[in-house]
């Protein structure tokens, strides 16, 4: 569980890395919707 939780980790915080470089907050919401859904149906 632990490793799981440190994954997560590591690529939440790659993610607020990347949303520093996008300035167009629309292009952010969209790729932040993409991400939970995509995470969402790989998780079922």
């Amino acid at each position: 569980m632990r490793k799981l939780i440190g994954y997560t980790m590591f690529w939440v915080a790659a993610g607020m890395v990347v949303e520093l470089f996008i300035s167009n907050i629309l292009i952010s919401m969209l790729l932040i919707l993409f991400f939970l859904l995509l995470g969402y149906n790989l998780f079922i």
